[in-house]
């Protein structure tokens, strides 16, 4: 835990690559001072097919989903420096966003709780 997922346009790997654009975002995380280094998991998801809005435009959205226990703040000081990086990384994008998700420790199961 952590996970961070970013949709994106195919386009934005003209600019930098998707394991660039990764070890960004895993930076960000780790300097957030908020998870154990090795629990950080980025994906990148590249869309050829795409509309934002009603017409084919730039975009990366990061989806994070966290284990709940960090605060409003925390998780808005999260997402704004994620959005700062991809900001600078990507200044002709017009279309940045990330959302921050919390999900139940008490419903939350892997194989190693197996």
């Amino acid at each position: 835990m952590p996970h961070f997922i970013v949709d994106c346009s195919v386009e934005i790997l003209d600019s930098h690559s998707e394991e660039y654009i990764a070890e960004q975002i895993h930076l960000v995380a780790v300097a957030s001072d908020l998870f154990d280094i090795g629990d950080i998991k980025v994906r990148i998801n590249p869309y050829n097919k795409y509309l934002v809005g009603a017409k084919r435009e730039l975009f990366i959205h990061v989806f994070s989903s966290l284990m709940q226990g960090r605060t409003t703040e925390q998780r808005a000081k999260l997402s704004r420096s994620v959005v700062e990086r991809l900001v600078a990384m990507f200044p002709h994008v017009p279309n940045i966003a990330m959302n921050v998700s919390e999900f139940e420790k008490a419903t939350y199961c892997n194989r190693t709780m197996l």
